[in-house]
């Protein structure tokens, strides 16, 4: 079969011929907006952290990637693996929990790194 393919089959939404597994891009999206808002928390809060907001969205929305990536491999639910195997914490809400603070310690990072250069 040529061209796209949409449709429902068992718990998969396949969005173009060879598919898209909603239970890849979920997590990753997860990830970008928790991280944004880590980061944007973090701006908030801390002065020394004062850079432009396009700053804070791309330095927590990288922030949050890494941070659920690397909170998900340590808690053994790692992409490809069963979100039940990394715990109460393998989930979305691991994803939420990692991008959030992977996003926050970023921002906060690029923050000081920005600070130092303008001394």
């Amino acid at each position: 079969m040529d061209g796209p393919l949409i449709g429902c089959r068992d718990d998969y939404v396949l969005a173009l011929k060879g598919g898209y597994d909603v239970e890849t891009i979920l997590p990753i999206i997860v990830q970008i907006v928790t991280g944004i808002l880590g980061g944007q928390a973090v701006g908030a809060v801390l002065q020394q952290v004062a850079v432009s907001q396009l700053t804070k969205i791309i330095s927590g929305a990288v922030g949050g990637v890494a941070g659920g990536t690397i909170l998900g491999s340590l808690l053994g639910g790692a992409a490809g693996a069963d979100p039940a195997a990394g715990g109460a914490l393998g989930g979305l809400l691991g994803n939420a929990i990692g991008g959030a603070g992977g996003g926050a310690i970023l921002t906060a990072i690029v923050g000081a790194v920005i600070k130092a250069m303008d001394k």
